[in-house]
């Protein structure tokens, strides 16, 4: 399964409002011995999160941030951007027309396809409702 990065903020703060549900489901499927999955996207997303107070939490010190995305890093299945992804992203980006910030979204879309991934856990349901057939959408409240 592929986690987006609202997942891991999520289940970094305390004071995120799905924090305990993220925990959970993360924790849940971890138990199940199902790979997750993430990309340096994600990491790199989760960077620019962490790093920028949130109206929930005070931002996380550069290090603080760079230790959370090695430790994901080391925790999670990494699936490489390359040739395949963007190859991947190119037909998406004709079949469901994206722009600007979408593109990110897309992009994650790809990586997985190009990597055999189907599934997705996200709190952002909506924004990849355009996929549709092609990624399955996993609910955290039902996966947790």
């Amino acid at each position: 399964m592929f986690v987006d990065t609202n997942i891991l903020v999520a289940a970094r703060f305390l004071t995120a409002p799905a924090h305990v549900t993220a925990c959970r489901c993360l924790n849940r499927i971890g138990n199940t011995g199902e790979a997750l999955h993430i990309s340096r996207q994600i990491i790199r997303e989760y960077l620019v999160a962490v790093t920028r107070p949130q109206s929930w939490s005070a931002a996380l010190a550069i290090d603080d941030a760079l230790e959370d995305a090695a430790r994901l890093m080391s925790s999670f299945t990494v699936l490489e951007d390359g040739p395949n992804v963007m190859a991947a992203l190119a037909v998406l980006c004709r079949e469901a027309p994206v722009a600007g910030k979408q593109i990110h979204d897309a992009n994650i879309a790809a990586t997985m396809l190009a990597h055999g991934e189907r599934r997705l856990l996200t709190l952002n349901v909506k924004d990849f409702r355009r996929y549709g057939e092609r990624i399955e959408l996993v609910d955290l409240e039902r996966a947790a």
